[in-house]
């Protein structure tokens, strides 16, 4: 009895198996032959250097901006809270 059920799950998982190999191009799946090729320019050693400093300037100037808007919303939160109708006054009296 447990031969039988052991050739029909082969036999199903077979089936399933050529059910992939028929469908394996068609539906989105990666196809070698349509690869598209790019012919990307050849940079120099110093054109590396300037692209990498020009990032970190970039990264640098970024995170400033990071730096400074979290600063003043800090502040801004603070004196919301420190000018709240009797908010300080509440929380020192506890």
């Amino acid at each position: 009895m447990s031969a039988s059920y052991m050739s029909t799950s082969i036999k199903n998982n077979l089936n399933l198996l050529s059910k992939r190999q028929k469908l394996r191009n068609t539906i989105g799946s990666y196809n070698h032959s349509n690869r598209t090729e790019y012919d990307l320019p050849k940079a120099s050693h110093k054109q590396l250097r300037n692209i990498a400093k020009w990032l970190r300037e970039e990264h640098r100037v970024r995170m400033a901006k990071v730096a400074v808007v979290t600063v003043v919303l800090f502040f801004a939160l603070v004196g919301i809270f420190l000018y709240a109708k009797g908010g300080i006054i509440q929380l020192l009296t506890y």
